[in-house]
């Protein structure tokens, strides 16, 4: 059949055609169906393309004596005021004393200092030994000097922190401010990511919720490290693809032919040879995948895997459609917009990160292309700030992959998820009577990056849940969830040498509690289920959330520094590798 090119042609040729015979399903699914896989039920073709929300019901308000039209606009504003009632609880947490510790706590002895420098520079410099408590004195002090220093990761990170710096000063609360304003935003996004992927308003608000009650994610939040930045643009990356996949379907569905009774059906020229044409969706996740990548390394696993990810649903949409050969088709039409999109955009976004120091002269290996060493090298037609980046970047990568001195706090990537080895970022022990301590027997201060333990534990069934829809019921929702854990997680195993930590993991929390939502509707169960199996499940689904709330805040004190009884404090290590 050629292209269809309006509705009135459409619904002729529709008119006018043999019925074609019934597609026999794919063999891996014959298979399947053996050991007990069901038959999808038929549906529209528009519908599998683009599942429509589900009505929402007002029942809630009319508990609270909503009328019928009131209720209807209250369910309509819940589908934004939710998220952000989410993300305003998620705000209150993240930015309550900021500033305490009012010190340099852990890895900020580096991020925010190098992003003070490049406010003045445009490249790191280099401090004095004693600048950490300089700059908490009383008055504070900036021991900066324009000598270069050596730093191992991309200037994008320290420069959204050194924003903060520029607008509230350098200290602690200047220093914290964008990656906490961060943190909050990406519960906001997880809410509104959660809605579109699960077609569940209550559902999205649920996940952002256990992202704004997760101890990894809110220790992360209140400190001036690198990680959670990378975090917020990766979950920002999956959700422009997210919206351009609904919008690429959507486009696919609009030009199907369309029977007399108004039925959408397969057609094997729109499904292979339909252009998408343009999708800034795509090109926004490239922007942002290149500012992960632009702030730490580990942002190009996630570059690789939903590069991948949005071309297998570029060939799952076309075969929906109706293409008979949707892998070449896709192959033919979609790949290299694909790459340009994502690949060509994240290595240019990376590039333009570097502006100050290319902009520079000052910054370490600036001018390496001009030494014996450089000119020796060769590519001498290249320009030489671009071969000296070229060089630099060899370098750290030889820095990172080489990382094997012992620390104290260091974990292998086998006990993340059962959080086997937390990393303590402060920690005190004040008397009784001094820093607020009010126990006789003294007290302990910490800042513990540890996640709420219970919702981290129900996330390691909440993972097998997710694999057992992609592999057996293939839901694709749960596979995408499953592709931004396996991309912030796996690519570690290949590193066990090397000196690593489980703060790392909060690069994939927010699809731990993708996952842990997708598993807890599921408890509640389908919404054609009878009342007492969804009052059952939606027990037992309150309970659990009940539960990961009430570890969270049992942990609090270990997540802010609080001073707590030393009786307590040991009561909240349990376990000895906690210590």
């Amino acid at each position: 059949m050629g292209r269809v090119t309006s509705d009135t042609t459409a619904t002729d040729a529709a008119a006018h055609a043999a019925p074609e015979p019934a597609r026999q399903p794919p063999v891996w699914q014959r298979r399947l169906r053996r050991f007990g896989y069901p038959a999808a039920p038929p549906a529209d073709v528009r519908t599998r393309l683009v599942p429509a929300y589900p009505p929402a019901g007002g029942r809630l308000w009319a508990v609270f004596g909503a009328g019928p039209a009131a209720a209807a606009r209250l369910t309509r504003w819940s589908n934004w005021g939710g998220p952000l009632l989410v993300a305003l609880f998620a705000g209150v947490l993240r930015f309550w004393h900021l500033g305490s510790p009012r010190k340099v706590i852990f890895d900020e002895t580096y991020y925010p200092k190098d992003a003070w420098s490049l406010l003045q520079y445009g490249y790191e410099g280099t401090w004095a030994k004693n600048a950490n408590d300089a700059l908490v004195g009383h008055p504070p002090k900036i021991l900066l000097s324009p000598e270069h220093s050596y730093v191992v990761h991309p200037p994008m990170g320290k420069w959204l922190i050194a924003l903060g710096e520029w607008a509230l000063g350098m200290n602690p609360f200047g220093w914290r401010f964008m990656v906490a304003l961060l943190g909050t935003l990406s519960v906001l996004l997880v809410c509104r990511i959660g809605r579109r992927l699960m077609r569940s308003t209550a559902l999205g608000c649920l996940a952002g919720t256990l992202l704004a009650v997760d101890g990894l994610h809110f220790v992360m939040s209140r400190t001036a490290l690198l990680d959670l930045i990378v975090m917020f643009w990766v979950v920002a990356a999956f959700g422009c693809l997210l919206v351009d996949r609904d919008r690429t379907r959507a486009r696919l569905a609009a030009a199907l032919p369309v029977s007399p009774d108004g039925v959408a059906r397969p057609d094997d020229g729109v499904g292979d040879r339909l252009r998408l044409g343009w999708r800034p969706w795509r090109i926004a996740a490239g922007l942002c995948l290149g500012l992960a990548s632009a702030t730490k390394w580990n942002g190009l696993y996630f570059l690789a895997a939903f590069a991948l990810m949005s071309f297998l649903w570029d060939i799952a949409a076309r075969r929906t459609a109706g293409a008979r050969r949707p892998f070449r088709s896709a192959l033919r039409r979609d790949v290299l917009p694909a790459f340009g999109a994502t690949v060509v955009v994240a290595l240019a976004t990376y590039l333009a990160s570097w502006t100050g120091w290319i902009a520079t002269k000052g910054g370490y290996y600036r001018d390496w292309a001009t030494t014996p060493e450089g000119r020796a090298a060769g590519w001498t037609w290249l320009p030489d700030w671009l071969r000296s980046l070229w060089h630099y970047q060899t370098e750290v990568y030889a820095f990172h992959t080489g990382l094997t001195t012992p620390h104290t706090y260091q974990s292998n990537p086998w006990s993340w998820l059962v959080l086997g080895r937390p990393v303590s970022y402060f920690y005190e022990d004040p008397r009784f009577g001094q820093d607020g301590c009010t126990a006789a027997e003294g007290c302990a201060r910490e800042v513990l990056a540890l996640g709420t333990p219970l919702l981290w534990w129900a996330s390691c069934f909440a993972l097998l849940y997710v694999l057992y829809r992609w592999l057996f019921k293939r839901d694709w929702r749960a596979g995408a969830i499953a592709c931004g854990v396996a991309a912030g997680y796996l690519p570690w195993f290949l590193y066990q040498e090397r000196t690593i930590f489980l703060f790392y993991a909060v690069v994939f929390v927010p699809f731990l509690c993708l996952a842990l939502a997708m598993m807890i509707g599921a408890i509640i169960g389908p919404p054609g289920a009878n009342e007492r199996r969804r009052t059952i499940g939606a027990v037992g689904a309150g309970v659990l959330v009940l539960l990961i709330i009430w570890n969270f805040v049992y942990f609090y004190p270990l997540y802010t520094g609080l001073p707590i009884p030393k009786s307590a404090w040991h009561h909240r290590m349990w376990f000895d590798s906690w210590v």
